[in-house]
């Protein structure tokens, strides 16, 4: 069977059709898949590993929980280190992985740190409309790099919300780019098995 590929779900209470899609997924399609794979903005904000007393998350970790218990592996994965264009989101991703920025945040109540989050999502989408489409795309030669350091020819991602195949030529070989849709629109994932890898929308 295929593994499944999946991001930038931007899970939360407020998006009830992204919800019943995912939950249909999991209860249907991934429990025949080889493992799913989801690379990253899977919540729309994850405060930390405690806020789980809350019914939403408790829901969702449940039902991946499940899906592992059913023997099916479910990898949980972040980096969009490929967009090193986006200078802001590179520094605040280096900002936001360090251990201090870390300490100092989970350190603050719930209360508090639900605050935080409102304002940096707020703070984030006046950004985000404030810059030019290509900078927040891939960098070519992050792509690159990222093919030859793996020794591979397939590279999967999300991050960008530009839903397609690319086809590339590395260093005189062929390879090819799959990027991931988000779930604000139609959503979907990536099939990858024996056969070429599908991209499904729903």
């Amino acid at each position: 069977m295929p593994s499944l590929f999946i991001s930038d779900l931007h899970l939360t209470e407020e998006r009830p059709e992204a919800n019943e899609r995912f939950i249909e997924l999991l209860e249907g399609k991934a429990r025949a898949a080889d493992a799913l794979y989801i690379l990253g903005d899977f919540f729309e904000s994850w405060i930390g590993d405690d806020d789980l007393e809350a019914p939403f998350n408790a829901v969702i970790a449940g039902l991946l929980a499940d899906l592992a218990r059913r023997g099916v592996p479910v990898y949980l994965m972040h980096g969009y280190t490929l967009c090193t264009d986006d200078l802001d989101y590179q520094n605040w991703r280096r900002i936001a992985r360090s251990e201090a920025w870390q300490r100092q945040f989970l350190v603050k109540s719930l209360a508090e740190r639900r605050h935080a989050i409102v304002a940096m999502r707020e703070k984030s989408k006046e950004v985000v409309q404030a810059k030019p489409a290509e900078i927040m795309d891939v960098n070519d030669a992050a792509v690159a790099q990222a093919i030859r350091a793996h020794a591979v020819t397939r590279l999967v991602h999300g991050h960008t919300h530009r839903p397609g195949r690319h086809t590339l030529t590395i260093d005189g070989g062929a390879a090819e780019r799959w990027v991931l849709p988000d779930w604000y629109g139609r959503g979907g994932y990536l099939e990858i098995g024996r056969g070429a890898p599908k991209l499904v929308r729903f």
